[in-house]
C-alpha cells in the first residue's frame, strides 16, 4: 500500500515540512476554503499542489495522490435548491482534479453530519488524549439541549434515564462545551453554528428516510461516475461515522451491504469505496477480511484506525478511538487481506495495484499535547499509527 497522510492545506497547524519525516509518500488534502457546491478552478488546484509538491529546486518528494473531500452538498443531498447546478460544478471539478493528474476522489454522502464525537480529548492510559462517543451523553444532548421533536422514540428507556442524570448534573459550560464537540462534525461549523443552525440543518431532511436518501445517492452516481471514468478518476464513498442514526437522519453507507449496493448501483471502475476501519468497526458484526475478499476490487482508498465500543444499547454504542494496533478491529488480518487484494490486482495487470492508505486519526501524545491541532489529527500520534502499521505491512 502506498503511505499517505492527510493535510488541510496552509491552515493545518502540521507543516509539510515535518510531514516530510514521517515518511510518508503522498499526500490526501482538499480545498477547504472553497464553498461546497463551486467549481474547484484550475488556479486552485494548482496552488495546493504546489503547495504539497514544492516549487522547481525545491521538491518537497511527496505528491498530491487523494482528494479527502470534494464534498456533495445538501442540496444535492436533499435534492433541493441548486442541487443540479452543483451537480455541473461537481463534473466540472472533476475535470479540473483530472487535469492536475490527481485520479482518486473521496466523498461521502452523510446527511449533515461529517463524524460525531462527544469527546474530542478524552484522556487514555499513558497520558494522552483521543476522540470518543459517550452515548448517553450525546443522547442528552439530542434529548435535552437540541430538543429534537420525536427524540425519545429513538432509545430506549434505560439509556434516556441515564442522559437525563448525567445531563443534570453537568454545569452550563460543560453542557456547552459538549455542544460545541458535537457541532465540530458539522462541516466547517465548529466556529459558528448555534442550536437553532443545527435544527434547520435537520429540518431540510423531513420527509428524506434512507430508502429515498439512497434514491438521491443512485442518481448522484448515475450523474457523475460517467464522468470519473471517462477521466480515469476513481471515486471512493467514505462510509457514515459511526455507523448507526443519529438525530434522526438516515444513514445508508455503514455496513459490507450498504457498499455491495452502492457498487452494484452504478457498475464501473469509477464507483468505488473508502475503506474506513475505523467508521465501519464500530459495528459488531465487522468483518474486514470479509468485506476486502467480497468487495477488494472496488477498495480506491483505504482508513486504517481502530477503536474498542461499549456494549450495544438500543443499536447504538459507545466507543474510544484507540491506537492503531489495539481495539476491536484485527488490522494485521486486515492489513493481509489488502496485501492479497494488491498482488491479486498486479496479476490481472491493473494500473491500480497500489491502494492508497493512510493512518486516520491518532492519539495526542507527547508533544501534540502542547501544540493545537485538528481534532484527531495530531503529528505524533499519527506517526507513531503508521510507524506501526507500516511494521505491520513489511512484516506481512
Amino acid at each position: 500500500m502506498r503511505e499517505t497522510w492527510r493535510w488541510f492545506g496552509p491552515a493545518d497547524e502540521i507543516a509539510i515540512s515535518e510531514i516530510v519525516q514521517t515518511g510518508a509518500q503522498g499526500i490526501v488534502s482538499a480545498l477547504h476554503h472553497v464553498a461546497t457546491g463551486a467549481v474547484w478552478t484550475p488556479d486552485e488546484i494548482a496552488r495546493r499542489k504546489a503547495e504539497i509538491e514544492g516549487g522547481e529546486g525545491a521538491p518537497t518528494g511527496l505528491t498530491w495522490d487523494v482528494v479527502e473531500s470534494l464534498p456533495v452538498s445538501e442540496a444535492i443531498k436533499t435534492q433541493t435548491g441548486d442541487w443540479r447546478a452543483h451537480l455541473d460544478a461537481y463534473r466540472e471539478s472533476l475535470a479540473h482534479l483530472a487535469d492536475a493528474g490527481v485520479q482518486v476522489i473521496c466523498y461521502n454522502f452523510m446527511p449533515v453530519l461529517d463524524w460525531t464525537r462527544t469527546d474530542l480529548t478524552h484522556p487514555v492510559p499513558g497520558g494522552g488524549t483521543a476522540m470518543h462517543f459517550e452515548l448517553a451523553d450525546f443522547v442528552g444532548f439530542d434529548l435535552f439541549t437540541l430538543a429534537r421533536a420525536g427524540a425519545a422514540a429513538d432509545y430506549p428507556e434505560e439509556l434516556m434515564e441515564e442522559a437525563a442524570r448525567r445531563h443534570a448534573a453537568r454545569s452550563e459550560a460543560e453542557r456547552l462545551r459538549l455542544a460545541r464537540n458535537i457541532v465540530a462534525g458539522l462541516p466547517g461549523a465548529a466556529e459558528h453554528w448555534d442550536i437553532e443552525d443545527v435544527r434547520a440543518a435537520l429540518a431540510a431532511y423531513d420527509g428524506i428516510d434512507a430508502d429515498r436518501l439512497r434514491a438521491h445517492l443512485d442518481t448522484f452516481l448515475a450523474e457523475v461516475v460517467p464522468t470519473a471514468e471517462r477521466l480515469g478518476l476513481r471515486l471512493c464513498c467514505h462510509p457514515d461515522d459511526p455507523p448507526f442514526p443519529l438525530l434522526g437522519l438516515p444513514r445508508i453507507v455503514s455496513t459490507e451491504e450498504d457498499y455491495a449496493r452502492l457498487v452494484e448501483a452504478v457498475p464501473s471502475p469509477a464507483n468505488g469505496i473508502t475503506l474506513c476501519t475505523g467508521s465501519l468497526g464500530v459495528a459488531p458484526d465487522f468483518d474486514p477480511v470479509h468485506f476486502v475478499e467480497r468487495l477488494g476490487p472496488h477498495i480506491h482508498f483505504v482508513h486504517l484506525r481502530n477503536t474498542a465500543r461499549g456494549p450495544m444499547r438500543g443499536g447504538r454504542c459507545s466507543f474510544t478511538e484507540s491506537a492503531h494496533l489495539a481495539g476491536d478491529t484485527d488490522m494485521v488480518a486486515t492489513i493481509r487481506a489488502l496485501v492479497v487484494e494488491e498482488r491479486r490486482r498486479v496479476a490481472e495487470g491493473r494500473a491500480d495495484a497500489t491502494i492508497p492508505m493512510r493512518p486516520d486519526h491518532g492519539h495526542a501524545l507527547l508533544s501534540d499535547l502542547q501544540r493545537p491541532m485538528m481534532p484527531g489529527y495530531p503529528l505524533i500520534g499519527r506517526m507513531r499509527g503508521l510507524a506501526e502499521l507500516r511494521g505491520v505491512m513489511a512484516a506481512v
